[in-house]
């Protein structure tokens, strides 16, 4: 019974106070085993780890007032310790960018959805320190040379407007596509970055994973990933620009896993729904006509990816389920 003397929650509310516990419990877990033996950089990882536990007790709190049921989410059986590195060092940090790069998205996505005063202030406030993790963790790598700034280009002098319709050509190969404009560069830079780092998270995934059909999913992410940034570094190196690049952040050669079958599984779930979510945003911005209907061939592969992974879930008893709607059908049933 709910003790909560505030506004009941709406169904968005409890929907994204769910997601984020899921989220935030698999997150703490895969920090638990970076934090283990580390030396670089441990400030960072100690406060992400500190704000995700920190997130995941106010959601209980939220959800115990209101009567409901704590999620499971993922547990200390989630996390094998004592078990050798899976993952350089650099790739760690790589892997505390992406995820508090998709908290940023996400919760800024949440706080919109709420109506509830106590619940907007709860994800604004988990919007800002995602950015934080996102800006350190940013910082660090650029101060390495790991990753790669997208390219320079001349500063614009004038307004110009477009008066040519071939603008928005570049589906016929016979006329010569247009250089790509600043916008279109930084949502494909953005995706061929974020793949590079997915594609060497499916391979320790890949090595590591105990299920069978698991492994089988990990290794056609792997093909997968490796496709996006081949694919979309073309369009880039069409224009002269070359893809982004790193010489360090790599899966190891361990075949031992630090995590569950179930927690890899969930971590490359909400990867894949990034990326469709970066692919629709790449393709709704994109002016030449060849862009959109290459984002949506690579957005139906990761679909497909992705529905695949959720059947294998289901049939391994992976897939927590969340909050349901009421079924008046059956409950008017006589």
């Amino acid at each position: 019974m709910s003790t909560s003397k505030l506004p009941p929650l709406t169904s968005s509310e409890l929907a994204n106070l769910w997601m984020t516990y899921q989220e935030k419990t698999m997150i703490s877990r895969f920090l638990e085993y970076c934090l283990e033996g580390k030396e670089d950089h441990k400030e960072l990882f100690e406060l992400y780890y500190s704000r995700s536990l920190n997130i995941t007790e106010q959601i209980k709190e939220i959800l115990e007032n209101e009567g409901a049921v704590i999620p499971l989410g993922f547990t200390k059986h989630d996390v094998n310790l004592g078990v050798p590195k899976l993952f350089d060092s650099m790739f760690e940090i790589m892997y505390v960018r992406l995820m508090s790069q998709i908290e940023t998205g996400l919760f800024a996505l949440h706080s919109t959805m709420s109506y509830r005063e106590d619940i907007r202030n709860f994800f604004v406030n988990a919007t800002s320190e995602s950015q934080n993790i996102y800006n350190q963790s940013t910082q660090i790598l650029l101060e390495t040379g790991v990753i790669a700034k997208p390219p320079y280009v001349s500063m614009p002098k004038e307004v110009r407007f477009v008066h040519e319709q071939n603008y928005i050509g570049g589906l016929s190969w016979l006329s010569e596509k247009r250089s790509l404009n600043t916008i279109e560069v930084s949502l494909i830079q953005h995706a061929v970055d974020t793949n590079l780092v997915g594609m060497q998270l499916m391979f320790g995934f890949a090595q590591a994973a105990g299920n069978k059909e698991a492994q089988q999913h990990f290794v056609s992410g792997m093909k997968l990933s490796k496709k996006i940034e081949t694919e979309l570094g073309d369009i880039l190196r069409h224009s002269y620009i070359e893809p982004p690049a790193t010489h360090a952040g790599k899966a190891t050669s361990s075949t031992v896993s630090p995590f569950s079958d179930k927690l890899m599984m969930y971590n490359t779930s909400l990867l894949s729904t990034f990326g469709l979510g970066s692919n629709a945003l790449g393709g709704a911005f994109s002016l030449r006509s060849d862009l959109p209907l290459k984002m949506l061939q690579l957005a139906k592969d990761i679909y497909f990816f992705a529905k695949e992974g959720g059947k294998i879930m289901i049939q391994n008893g992976w897939l927590e389920e969340p909050p349901q709607i009421e079924d008046r059908n059956q409950l008017t049933k006589k």
